[in-house]
Protein backbone atom coordinates (compact mmCIF):
# COMPACT_ATOMS: atom_id res chain seq x y z
CA UNK A 1 0.00 0.00 0.00
CA UNK A 2 0.98 3.23 -0.59
CA UNK A 3 2.59 5.35 2.50
CA UNK A 4 0.89 9.03 1.09
CA UNK A 5 -1.26 10.68 -1.59
CA UNK A 6 0.46 9.65 -4.85
CA UNK A 7 1.89 13.00 -6.66
CA UNK A 8 -0.45 13.59 -9.70
CA UNK A 9 1.67 16.23 -11.36
CA UNK A 10 5.45 16.91 -12.14
CA UNK A 11 5.87 19.57 -9.69
CA UNK A 12 4.43 16.85 -6.75
CA UNK A 13 6.25 14.13 -8.19
CA UNK A 14 9.73 16.26 -8.04
CA UNK A 15 8.58 17.34 -4.44
CA UNK A 16 8.46 13.65 -3.80
CA UNK A 17 11.40 12.21 -5.91
CA UNK A 18 13.48 15.31 -3.15
CA UNK A 19 12.27 14.23 -0.32
CA UNK A 20 12.74 10.20 -0.19
CA UNK A 21 16.45 10.54 -2.12
CA UNK A 22 17.98 11.53 1.33
CA UNK A 23 17.57 8.78 3.43
CA UNK A 24 16.65 5.86 1.26
CA UNK A 25 17.95 2.58 1.49
CA UNK A 26 21.29 2.05 -1.27
CA UNK A 27 18.53 0.20 -3.80
CA UNK A 28 15.96 2.34 -3.35
CA UNK A 29 18.50 5.66 -4.12
CA UNK A 30 19.60 3.84 -7.09
CA UNK A 31 16.17 4.37 -8.34
CA UNK A 32 15.65 7.77 -7.33
CA UNK A 33 19.16 8.78 -8.78
CA UNK A 34 18.04 6.90 -12.14
CA UNK A 35 14.80 8.27 -12.13
CA UNK A 36 15.67 11.19 -11.39
CA UNK A 37 18.12 12.00 -14.65
CA UNK A 38 15.58 9.86 -16.90
CA UNK A 39 12.32 11.02 -16.07
CA UNK A 40 10.91 11.19 -19.42
CA UNK A 41 11.65 7.13 -19.71
CA UNK A 42 8.88 6.74 -17.45
CA UNK A 43 6.22 6.92 -19.78
CA UNK A 44 7.87 4.29 -22.67
CA UNK A 45 9.49 2.07 -20.65
CA UNK A 46 8.21 -1.07 -18.94
CA UNK A 47 9.31 -1.52 -14.86
CA UNK A 48 11.62 -4.59 -16.60
CA UNK A 49 13.58 -1.94 -18.37
CA UNK A 50 13.67 0.91 -16.02
CA UNK A 51 15.02 -1.62 -13.43
CA UNK A 52 17.59 -3.20 -15.15
CA UNK A 53 18.79 0.42 -16.70
CA UNK A 54 18.64 1.44 -13.10
CA UNK A 55 20.46 -1.65 -11.73
CA UNK A 56 17.99 -3.32 -9.20
CA UNK A 57 15.78 -5.93 -9.31
CA UNK A 58 11.83 -5.03 -10.51
CA UNK A 59 11.19 -5.69 -7.07
CA UNK A 60 13.46 -3.11 -5.73
CA UNK A 61 11.78 -0.62 -8.38
CA UNK A 62 8.05 -1.39 -7.50
CA UNK A 63 8.92 -0.30 -3.90
CA UNK A 64 10.10 2.60 -5.07
CA UNK A 65 7.17 3.24 -6.46
CA UNK A 66 5.12 2.54 -3.20
CA UNK A 67 8.06 4.40 -1.68
CA UNK A 68 6.77 7.61 -3.76
CA UNK A 69 3.21 7.11 -2.97
CA UNK A 70 1.89 4.85 -6.15
CA UNK A 71 0.34 1.33 -5.68
CA UNK A 72 2.43 0.73 -8.39
CA UNK A 73 4.66 1.16 -11.68
CA UNK A 74 1.27 1.71 -13.79
CA UNK A 75 0.12 4.07 -11.94
CA UNK A 76 2.93 6.02 -11.90
CA UNK A 77 3.15 5.49 -15.74
CA UNK A 78 -0.22 6.52 -16.18
CA UNK A 79 0.70 10.47 -14.22
CA UNK A 80 3.52 11.22 -16.41
CA UNK A 81 1.49 9.70 -19.69
CA UNK A 82 -1.24 12.06 -18.54
CA UNK A 83 0.85 15.12 -17.05
CA UNK A 84 4.53 14.90 -18.83
CA UNK A 85 3.58 15.34 -22.44
CA UNK A 86 6.86 15.71 -24.25
CA UNK A 87 8.40 15.04 -27.44
CA UNK A 88 12.10 13.33 -27.16
CA UNK A 89 14.24 12.77 -29.69
CA UNK A 90 15.59 9.35 -30.82
CA UNK A 91 19.04 9.50 -30.24
CA UNK A 92 20.43 6.41 -28.43
CA UNK A 93 19.82 4.48 -31.54
CA UNK A 94 21.92 6.49 -33.76
CA UNK A 95 24.68 6.82 -31.21
CA UNK A 96 24.51 2.96 -30.81
CA UNK A 97 24.27 2.93 -34.59
CA UNK A 98 27.71 4.91 -34.59
CA UNK A 99 29.62 2.92 -32.07
CA UNK A 100 28.45 -0.28 -34.07
CA UNK A 101 30.64 0.50 -36.96
CA UNK A 102 33.59 0.34 -35.10
CA UNK A 103 35.06 4.00 -36.97
CA UNK A 104 37.02 4.80 -33.60
CA UNK A 105 38.61 8.23 -36.26
CA UNK A 106 38.20 11.89 -34.85
CA UNK A 107 35.55 12.42 -37.58
CA UNK A 108 33.23 9.76 -36.17
CA UNK A 109 34.02 10.84 -32.46
CA UNK A 110 32.94 14.43 -33.49
CA UNK A 111 29.88 13.60 -35.14
CA UNK A 112 29.21 11.40 -31.83
CA UNK A 113 29.38 14.50 -30.00
CA UNK A 114 27.36 16.23 -32.43
CA UNK A 115 24.82 13.85 -32.38
CA UNK A 116 24.46 14.22 -28.02
CA UNK A 117 25.07 17.81 -28.53
CA UNK A 118 21.65 18.59 -30.88
CA UNK A 119 20.33 15.77 -28.92
CA UNK A 120 20.75 17.59 -25.39
CA UNK A 121 19.17 20.99 -26.92
CA UNK A 122 16.59 19.60 -28.17
CA UNK A 123 15.39 18.22 -24.42
CA UNK A 124 16.32 21.36 -23.27
CA UNK A 125 13.95 23.09 -25.11
CA UNK A 126 11.46 20.25 -24.44
CA UNK A 127 11.81 20.33 -20.70
CA UNK A 128 13.00 23.53 -18.92
CA UNK A 129 10.30 24.56 -17.06
CA UNK A 130 9.56 28.25 -18.04
CA UNK A 131 7.86 29.52 -14.75
CA UNK A 132 11.26 28.77 -13.65
CA UNK A 133 13.08 30.25 -15.71
CA UNK A 134 11.18 33.55 -15.85
CA UNK A 135 11.03 33.60 -12.15
CA UNK A 136 15.11 33.06 -12.64
CA UNK A 137 15.30 36.20 -14.72
CA UNK A 138 13.12 38.12 -12.66
CA UNK A 139 15.56 37.78 -9.46
CA UNK A 140 18.56 38.09 -11.06
CA UNK A 141 17.09 41.67 -12.53
CA UNK A 142 16.21 42.47 -8.98
CA UNK A 143 19.72 41.43 -7.72
CA UNK A 144 22.20 44.34 -6.51
CA UNK A 145 24.87 41.83 -7.32
CA UNK A 146 25.06 38.42 -8.65
CA UNK A 147 27.73 35.94 -7.66
CA UNK A 148 28.32 32.57 -9.09
CA UNK A 149 29.67 29.57 -8.06
CA UNK A 150 30.33 26.34 -10.52
CA UNK A 151 33.73 24.06 -9.74
CA UNK A 152 35.00 21.03 -11.55
CA UNK A 153 33.01 20.34 -14.74
CA UNK A 154 30.58 23.25 -14.03
CA UNK A 155 33.38 25.90 -14.13
CA UNK A 156 33.21 26.79 -18.05
CA UNK A 157 29.34 27.09 -17.32
CA UNK A 158 29.71 29.56 -14.53
CA UNK A 159 32.56 31.46 -16.19
CA UNK A 160 30.96 31.67 -19.89
CA UNK A 161 27.74 33.34 -17.55
CA UNK A 162 30.17 35.54 -15.71
CA UNK A 163 31.98 36.60 -18.92
CA UNK A 164 28.73 37.32 -20.82
CA UNK A 165 27.04 39.34 -17.62
CA UNK A 166 30.29 41.39 -17.48
CA UNK A 167 29.80 42.43 -21.20
CA UNK A 168 26.19 43.63 -20.75
CA UNK A 169 27.08 45.77 -17.48
CA UNK A 170 25.43 43.50 -15.29
CA UNK A 171 27.27 43.42 -11.91
CA UNK A 172 28.42 39.94 -11.15
CA UNK A 173 31.15 38.11 -9.03
CA UNK A 174 32.48 34.91 -10.50
CA UNK A 175 33.50 32.25 -6.93
CA UNK A 176 36.04 30.32 -8.45
CA UNK A 177 38.19 29.75 -5.40
CA UNK A 178 41.43 31.13 -7.54
CA UNK A 179 44.18 31.27 -4.89
CA UNK A 180 42.37 29.67 -2.73
CA UNK A 181 40.67 32.89 -1.92
CA UNK A 182 37.12 33.24 -0.02
CA UNK A 183 34.22 35.86 -1.32
CA UNK A 184 31.64 34.75 0.32
CA UNK A 185 31.65 37.52 2.77
CA UNK A 186 30.83 39.81 -0.55
CA UNK A 187 27.39 38.70 -0.05
CA UNK A 188 24.71 40.96 0.91
CA UNK A 189 21.08 41.78 1.25
CA UNK A 190 19.47 41.96 -1.97
CA UNK A 191 21.94 39.57 -3.96
CA UNK A 192 21.42 36.53 -5.47
CA UNK A 193 23.86 33.48 -5.97
CA UNK A 194 23.60 31.05 -8.87
CA UNK A 195 24.95 27.73 -8.50
CA UNK A 196 25.86 25.80 -10.74
CA UNK A 197 26.71 21.79 -9.85
CA UNK A 198 26.15 18.64 -11.63
CA UNK A 199 26.51 15.03 -10.13
CA UNK A 200 29.11 14.43 -8.52
CA UNK A 201 28.21 17.41 -6.74
CA UNK A 202 30.89 19.75 -5.80
CA UNK A 203 30.58 20.46 -1.76
CA UNK A 204 31.94 23.92 -1.50
CA UNK A 205 29.08 24.98 -4.48
CA UNK A 206 26.95 23.49 -2.21
CA UNK A 207 28.13 25.13 0.64
CA UNK A 208 28.03 28.53 -0.49
CA UNK A 209 24.36 28.02 -1.40
CA UNK A 210 23.75 27.02 2.08
CA UNK A 211 25.47 30.60 3.14
CA UNK A 212 23.61 32.48 0.89
CA UNK A 213 20.19 31.12 2.16
CA UNK A 214 21.31 31.81 6.07
CA UNK A 215 22.20 35.04 4.54
CA UNK A 216 18.12 35.07 3.34
CA UNK A 217 19.62 35.36 -0.85
CA UNK A 218 18.05 33.85 -3.64
CA UNK A 219 19.64 30.96 -5.05
CA UNK A 220 19.03 29.82 -8.59
CA UNK A 221 20.79 26.52 -9.44
CA UNK A 222 21.73 25.10 -12.74
CA UNK A 223 21.67 21.63 -12.03
CA UNK A 224 20.93 17.93 -13.79
CA UNK A 225 19.00 15.95 -11.57
CA UNK A 226 15.25 16.34 -10.35
CA UNK A 227 16.95 15.20 -6.92
CA UNK A 228 20.11 17.15 -7.41
CA UNK A 229 21.17 18.46 -3.24
CA UNK A 230 20.57 21.81 -4.24
CA UNK A 231 17.00 21.88 -4.93
CA UNK A 232 16.23 20.67 -1.22
CA UNK A 233 18.47 24.16 -0.41
CA UNK A 234 14.69 25.93 -2.02
CA UNK A 235 16.78 27.14 -4.80
CA UNK A 236 15.04 28.12 -8.06
CA UNK A 237 16.14 25.23 -9.78
CA UNK A 238 16.62 24.69 -13.77
CA UNK A 239 17.16 21.22 -14.53
CA UNK A 240 19.31 20.51 -17.67
CA UNK A 241 20.05 17.19 -18.81
CA UNK A 242 23.23 16.29 -21.40
CA UNK A 243 23.62 13.45 -23.49
CA UNK A 244 27.25 11.37 -22.91
CA UNK A 245 29.78 9.82 -25.26
CA UNK A 246 30.99 7.08 -23.18
CA UNK A 247 31.48 8.25 -19.78
CA UNK A 248 32.61 12.19 -21.29
CA UNK A 249 29.88 14.86 -21.65
CA UNK A 250 30.08 18.31 -23.59
CA UNK A 251 28.54 21.06 -22.15
CA UNK A 252 26.15 21.94 -24.84
CA UNK A 253 22.96 22.51 -22.87
CA UNK A 254 23.67 24.17 -20.12
CA UNK A 255 25.94 26.26 -22.09
CA UNK A 256 22.46 27.38 -24.15
CA UNK A 257 21.04 27.90 -20.86
CA UNK A 258 23.77 30.45 -19.28
CA UNK A 259 23.93 32.25 -22.51
CA UNK A 260 19.80 32.64 -22.43
CA UNK A 261 19.84 33.61 -18.78
CA UNK A 262 22.48 36.22 -19.21
CA UNK A 263 20.80 37.87 -22.53
CA UNK A 264 17.68 37.87 -20.49
CA UNK A 265 19.14 39.18 -18.10
CA UNK A 266 21.02 42.16 -19.42
CA UNK A 267 18.06 42.74 -21.80
CA UNK A 268 15.57 43.53 -19.14
CA UNK A 269 17.77 45.80 -17.20
CA UNK A 270 18.55 47.66 -20.24
CA UNK A 271 15.38 48.21 -20.59
CA UNK A 272 14.35 49.39 -17.02
CA UNK A 273 16.95 51.47 -17.08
Amino acid sequence: MPQKTAPDSFDAFQARLVEVTENSPKRLRQCADYVARNADKIAVSTVAEMSRAAGVQPSAFMRFCQLMGYSGYSQMQKMFRENYDRRWPDYTTRLEKLRASGDESPTALLAEFVEAGRSSLEMLAGSLDARSLETAVDKLCAASLIHLIGLSRAFPVAAYLSYTLEKMDVPAILHDRGGNLDHRHAIGPGDVLVAISFAPYTEETLELARFARDRNCDVVAITDALNSPLHGLGAIALTVSEADVGSFRALSAPLTLAISLAVAVGSRRNEQK
